[in-house]
């Protein structure tokens, strides 16, 4: 921590993807370093892009009252991703230059060492003591590597995926919940009234947390995860016998991660190839293919995309990105940096961004929802 100054002054950026609760985690960030602690705050636009071009602005109790209760983030956000080549433009460089030094300088010039510099240097000509840095497992990562070249930095664990390692949840999860939930309570009443199959896509590219608690709580009798790769013949079999009890309907809730045990067995250009070739791209409308191809039952598909990350945050949301706002400030205050806030049994913690970085949580087949799932007939297509 930088005692060089009486008055500290703290940056905050959201990278990544918006999602419920950024506000509310602002709020709690600036409204702890203004009111009780007399910092300037300075609010980063547009992620660590805004940071590269020094696009900053400093930061009011009035900025940030009356957010709590607002999607999306009022200082922008992008996926920026300083320390990753960009490989779209590597091969037109290459094209333009014979002198291997030649190209690796231009290159060092459009995506390597710059960015990180120019991060580096905005930081400390922005005078900030500490950066606050609210997003996924990228933003995280990327947090770490700032870190290991000197800046203090703390991240807050925001993803509706929920996937971060090291906390027990992340803010927005939540919020993704109870819209998907919504969205899977409103397809029971047309799939009852058309005796359909309704196939749902849900975000989780690798992890299956939102499709889980989703599909569970919205009476999924499909749901299919990243984590239990899945075998047709088990879902089919499942959806029939469903008939056969006079079950006419049934909901399948998708992961967009989900993979068949085939699919499983490929790596993710084989399978992104394989599915390019089917003309069907999405894993929900895939699987709705497959289930009308082989039992003949009318399927639809609803994929809520976006949905899942708009509008207001759910009260339990505004209360975690809260908590984990104010307690990123006194983390700072205590004299601690490189780290991330976290929420471990009930209580705010702190976990090193070197334990966090390039790390995933992903569902346990064991977890205990997909057993309470099975024992009330859910099919997750696995053994």
């Amino acid at each position: 921590m930088n005692d060089r100054r009486a008055r500290q002054t703290i940056g905050i950026l959201t990278s990544g993807g918006d999602c419920p609760g950024l506000n509310a985690a602002i709020r709690g960030v600036a409204k702890t370093a203004l009111e009780r602690y007399g910092m300037e705050v300075i609010g980063i636009t547009n992620g660590y892009r805004g940071l590269i071009e020094g696009t900053a602005r400093r930061l009011t109790s009035d900025d940030v009252t009356g957010i709590l209760t607002r999607g999306g983030t009022i200082l922008g956000t992008s996926r920026e991703k300083p320390f990753v080549d960009d490989v779209h433009q590597m091969p037109l460089l290459a094209e333009n230059f014979a002198d291997t030094d030649d190209l690796g300088s231009a290159r060092d010039s459009i995506v390597g060492r710059n960015k990180p510099q120019a991060i580096i240097d905005n930081y400390h000509n922005l005078g900030l003591d500490c950066l606050f840095i609210l997003g996924g497992n990228g933003t995280q990562k990327t947090a770490h590597l700032l870190a290991e070249r000197g800046l203090n930095v703390i991240g807050l664990p925001k993803t509706i995926d929920n996937d971060i390692y090291g906390t027990d949840v992340t803010f927005g999860f939540h919020s993704a919940v109870d819209i998907a939930t919504e969205g899977i309570d409103r397809l029971h009443s047309t799939a009852h009234s058309h005796n359909r199959v309704m196939v749902i896509e849900v975000m989780g590219h690798r992890a299956g947390w939102l499709a889980l608690y989703s599909g569970v709580a919205g009476g999924g009798d499909v749901i299919l995860i990243p984590e239990l790769p899945y075998r047709l013949d088990r879902i089919v079999a499942h959806l029939k016998r469903r008939a056969g009890q006079g079950k006419r309907f049934s909901i399948v809730v998708v992961a967009e991660g989900a993979v068949s045990e085939n699919e499983a067995e490929l790596s993710e250009e084989e399978l992104r190839v394989r599915r390019a070739a089917s003309g069907i791209m999405s894993t929900g409308y895939g699987v709705a293919r497959r289930i009308e191809e082989s039992c003949g039952m009318e399927t639809r598909v609803t994929v809520l995309g976006y949905l899942q990350r708009g509008g207001t945050p759910c009260a339990y949301d505004r209360i975690l990105s809260t908590q984990f706002g104010t307690a990123a400030v006194e983390l700072f205050r205590s004299g601690h940096s490189g780290h991330m806030v976290a929420l471990e049994e009930g209580h705010i913690v702190s976990r090193p961004l070197s334990e966090v970085a390039g790390r995933l949580k992903y569902v346990s087949p064991n977890h205990p929802l997909i057993s309470s799932a099975k024992s009330v007939d859910t099919c997750f297509g696995d053994a």
